[in-house]
């Protein structure tokens, strides 16, 4: 099996470069379980732009603002300068975002932007609906239930991939590998990923001599129900708190001016600190008060939080729903220039949340996900597009590896416990030494090549957190009392 073009993962990243992919190209898209459990699936809030000419300064500052210095501006500028054109391109092709009664686009506000800017779709619904459309549209095949467990490298080159099929190895050949695998929410015992986003790809780089960068910036929202059985945890989008909605503890104090003037409108980092702090000085109960929203308007704007808080038994907007920060996006990833390329390796590249372009810097502007996803996505197809060279296939032997042993779950539940009590939103030198001790210890155990991918990108994470000593954006380690 030999293709023009693999691209692991399904979301809305791997989907829209598959779009920019002419039919007489051969290009094979492959997703680990159904191709609704993705990370685009569950993006409610919406898709952030440069609403025209004079909006892309503004949206550079506040995206570099919200970054805090670690961007790279020149990452940003492409990001901002071609936002109207992805967007005017997926409206082109029938994609309908939200509007008003004449036909005019509805943009709204989410923390840290200067300005309404956000498109949404199907209310609360954006990524499901963009991903939807995308896997329409989709004119390539599709390789469903199978997960990429090796990229076939020899020479500084990628020839293809191994993947895992009803637990059988197969080698699949191309000339080009996009990975567009996604986060790695399934390392902390509180998220808000779809449940199969589990930090295979980063691992097998870290493994492969491929460099990640800026593990240590992780984001976690701020308003998560969390007291549910599932792994994955009810996410109410930032854009509640950009059209009304308040936080506030149990005895009903808007606590958030306390730490910053802007409230529940300073950036994720800001808030989700703001609530561990006040929670830990206190021992109140931290929740989202929807009150400030008509029932009507609420109803037809949020319809899938309104009816997921329903079947839980909230009376939403009425009642105040308890809320906690929980793991929502990986800033950093694998380092990739501004046309999604490997540095080093030919032929790979990678794009939207598993990859590290530096856009987001120490802080994810909000909204700005799916955006990069669509953006990054078209320059590397461009890329490959405007690369003719075709090289020789080599030949790999199918690896015999282990996947998995009987015990590995039990690690991987003892993994997501260890990152969140020591790797989560605020960090002590002690905490991670002890994360990275017990990590090394189940890295020395008698393990399957699946969990090692976990380990081994926990690990990152932890190093990167110790090798950062100042606290800066999502990034806050704590000094330690002698």
């Amino acid at each position: 099996m030999q293709y023009d073009v693999i691209i692991i993962g399904a979301g809305v990243a791997g989907l829209y470069a598959a779009s920019k992919l002419p039919s007489d190209k051969k290009v094979l898209i492959i997703n680990k379980r159904e191709t609704f459990k993705c990370n685009s699936f569950y993006a409610q809030g919406g898709v952030a732009l440069s609403k025209d000419a004079e909006d892309i300064p503004l949206h550079i500052k506040d995206t570099l603002d919200a970054g805090a210095g670690l961007c790279d501006e020149e990452a940003v500028k492409v990001l901002s300068h071609n936002s109207r054109e992805v967007i005017d391109d997926l409206i082109h092709n029938g994609f309908e975002f939200d509007s008003d009664e004449n036909g005019e686009l509805l943009y709204t506000k989410e923390a840290a932007h200067s300005t309404n800017r956000i498109l949404h779709a199907g209310g609360d619904a954006t990524g499901r609906y963009i991903h939807h459309f995308l896997l329409e549209k989709n004119a390539h095949s599709l390789l469903s239930n199978a997960r990429v467990v090796d990229l076939l490298i020899k020479n500084d080159e990628c020839y293809g991939v191994t993947v895992l099929e009803h637990r059988e190895s197969t080698n699949i050949y191309s000339q080009n590998v996009i990975i567009a695998s996604g986060g790695v929410g399934s390392l902390f015992e509180y998220h808000t990923n779809a449940p199969c986003i589990s930090a295979d790809m980063q691992g097998l780089c870290l493994m492969k001599g491929i460099k990640l960068e800026h593990m240590e910036m992780m984001q976690f929202h701020p308003t998560v129900y969390v007291n549910s059985k599932y792994a994955q945890k009810l996410l109410l989008t930032e854009a509640l708190r950009g059209e009304g909605a308040t936080i506030e503890d149990e005895n009903g104090k808007r606590f958030l001016f306390d730490y910053d003037s802007r409230g529940e409108l300073a950036s994720r980092d800001i808030v989700s600190k703001s609530i561990y702090d006040h929670s830990q000085k206190t021992g109140l109960k931290i929740y989202l008060n929807l009150q400030n929203f008509d029932y009507d308007y609420f109803v037809q704007r949020f319809p899938n939080i309104y009816k997921n808080l329903k079947d839980i038994g909230f009376d939403v907007p009425t009642q105040r729903v308890p809320i906690s920060p929980a793991f929502h996006y990986a800033i950093g990833g694998i380092k990739t220039d501004l046309k999604g390329k490997v540095p080093n390796i030919g032929g790979l590249y990678a794009i939207g949340e598993v990859a590290s372009v530096r856009v987001h810097g120490a802080n994810r502007l909000a909204s700005n996900s799916l955006l990069e996803g669509l953006v990054f996505a078209r320059e590397a197809t461009r890329d490959i597009l405007n690369n003719s060279k075709i090289k020789e296939i080599h030949k790999f032997e199918v690896s015999d590896e282990v996947m998995s042993y009987k015990d590995d779950k039990s690690k991987k539940n003892l993994l997501r416990r260890i990152m969140w009590e020591n790797v989560s939103i605020v960090r002590t030198k002690k905490g991670l030494n002890n994360a990275l001790e017990q990590i090394n210890a189940l890295l020395n155990e008698n393990i399957g090549k699946l969990l090692k991918f976990r380990l081994l990108t926990s690990k990152e994470i932890v190093l990167c957190a110790l090798a950062r000593d100042k606290s800066i954006g999502v990034h806050t380690i704590l000094e330690e009392k002698e």
